[in-house]
């Protein structure tokens, strides 16, 4: 039996991304990661994508992003103060499973990288690599813990700052938008979203995967 019937026209496209992309927030947004140009914002983005490109239930990645937060390592020089130990404990009270030791090795590095590579501001290697989308990732998959899907998760919502990256778009985005109808790549989502708007693609894009991943899909086809 069919779940989903594809999205005919244009128009029905057009339709659904408004509908979609008209919250004004992105991925990261939606559950209490504001995308704002600052040291620590971009850190947290970077400690979600780690945590959500493991894994297991994306709600685990989400409370494990907040625990950190609140526990104050908010941003990449808060964190590589942190105890290897407190970092275990933070990530097991939030529901992590599986080697947490090396998870809490992999968050602390990441840190004390960006700190001793950027002074702890992200921005720093967007300069240094020019603007240049290939470079920039690169350079981002050259940190701890960091491959290409955690390169993704990042640029999801990252693109509505560093306009130089988009289309980016991961893989629940994309799984939602064969299954919608709305296109197959990133490319596909940009051209929907409109040319040279990256804020409203990465909205697009991050609704997208929070319907793949909440498995709403029966709201928008039924």
């Amino acid at each position: 039996m069919p779940t989903q019937t594809a999205t005919a026209t244009i128009e029905d496209k057009k339709r659904l991304v408004r509908r979609l992309a008209g919250s004004g927030r992105g991925f990261a947004e939606q559950y209490g990661f504001p995308v704002t140009n600052n040291p620590s914002s971009l850190f947290q983005l970077l400690g979600l994508a780690v945590l959500l490109a493991r894994r297991g239930d994306f709600r685990r990645a989400l409370d494990s992003a907040r625990g950190l937060r609140e526990t104050g390592w908010d941003s990449a020089a808060r964190m590589a103060r942190s105890l290897h130990a407190d970092r275990v404990r933070v990530l097991r009270d939030t529901g992590q499973r599986g080697d947490v030791d090396a998870l809490a090795d992999v968050l602390g590095d990441l840190a004390r990288t960006v700190v001793q590579r950027y002074r702890g501001d992200l921005r720093r290697l967007r300069s240094a690599a020019h603007q240049d989308p290939a470079r920039e990732r690169a350079m981002l998959a050259e940190l701890p813990g960091v491959d290409t899907s955690v390169v993704d998760l990042f640029l999801r919502d990252a693109q509505a700052l560093w306009r130089e990256v988009a289309p980016v778009a991961d893989r629940h985005a994309l799984a939602a938008a064969r299954r919608l109808g709305l296109g197959r790549s990133a490319g596909d989502l940009a051209g929907l979203a409109g040319s040279g708007e990256s804020e409203r693609l990465a909205w697009l894009v991050g609704a997208l995967a929070r319907i793949d991943l909440e498995k709403r899909y029966a709201e928008l086809t039924g």
